[in-house]
Parts: structure tokens; C-alpha cells; sequence
């Protein structure tokens, strides 16, 4: 039986929150270079980041994404539609086999898992963490239009009669 554990709550100090604050009140939205700034100024990750601006947005009552004002990100982040964006993650067979088997074992990994295979492959692991997400949702996805083809078989059999 696997044991789910959370990650134990981060405690920012008030200078910390300070620095976060005033980012925030900047761009509630920062590009990801914008969040691994903020990381290393602040000695935390990333990923501690990602979650802090989703909570202080959502204690804020942000009901939707502004219309991004380009003024905000810095040359760096610009892409040519504007955006900022996290490079794709890319993955080797050997690293994807361990994501696959880690997966049919366990499709909802706590923390503790997630971090063990991030140290194992080599990548973040809020990349492993998408990595699931985006594999349950693939699933999903299958599963359903399985569930449909096997529909439209059953009622194609019954017009054929």
C-alpha cells in the first residue's frame, strides 16, 4: 500500500512575503522566468512560487486571466504571440519508461513518490507532477472514446439486423 504525504506547508518569513507582495502587485501573473527570479531571491522553488501566486490570486477574487499588457514581463519573457511560456519538457525512453511503470503502479503519487522519481530521472518535480496530470487526463480521454466506439458498434450491429 502506498502512503500519500503532503509536501509540509512553506513558511515564507516577512521579508520573504514582502518581496512576494510587491511582485504581486506588479503582475498578479508572472511568466515563469518572472516565478525562478523570484525563486532565487528568495531562496525557495519555483513550483513554492507557482502555488503562492495561485492562492494570493484566489484570496484576491481574480475571476480571469487579464488581458496581458506586455509592459509587465521583461524583454527576456517575450515571445513573439506575446505569452510567456515554459520551455516543453522533453523526456528520453528511459526516463518516460520510469514515468510509465511508476504510473501503472500508482496513478496518483503523493509528495514523497513524486520527488523520488524526479531525483531518479532528473527532472523537477513539478514536471513529474504535470506529467501525471497530463497522463490521467490522457486516459480519460481514451477511456471515453472507447466507451463511445463501443456504442456506435453496438448500434450499427443493431441497424445491420
Amino acid at each position: 500500500m502506498v502512503t500519500k504525504c503532503r509536501r509540509s506547508r512553506t513558511s515564507f518569513t516577512e521579508e520573504q512575503l514582502k518581496i512576494l507582495v510587491q511582485a504581486f502587485s506588479q503582475n498578479p501573473y508572472p511568466g515563469y522566468t518572472a516565478k525562478q527570479r523570484l525563486a532565487v531571491e528568495i531562496n525557495t522553488e519555483e513550483s513554492r512560487i507557482q502555488i503562492w501566486f495561485q492562492n494570493r490570486r484566489a484570496r484576491h477574487g481574480f475571476l480571469e486571466r487579464p488581458k496581458k499588457n506586455l509592459d509587465h514581463t521583461s524583454p527576456k519573457e517575450k515571445i513573439p504571440d506575446g505569452r510567456d511560456r515554459r520551455c516543453r519538457t522533453s523526456y528520453s525512453s528511459s526516463q518516460l519508461q520510469t514515468l510509465k511503470n511508476a504510473f501503472t503502479e500508482n496513478p496518483y503519487p503523493g509528495i514523497d513518490s513524486r520527488e523520488q522519481l524526479a531525483e531518479k530521472i532528473g527532472v523537477p518535480e513539478s514536471r513529474v507532477q504535470i506529467w501525471f496530470q497530463n497522463r490521467r487526463s490522457r486516459l480519460r480521454i481514451q477511456r471515453k472514446r472507447g466507451l463511445e466506439e463501443a456504442s456506435d458498434q453496438r448500434q450499427n450491429q443493431g441497424q445491420d439486423l
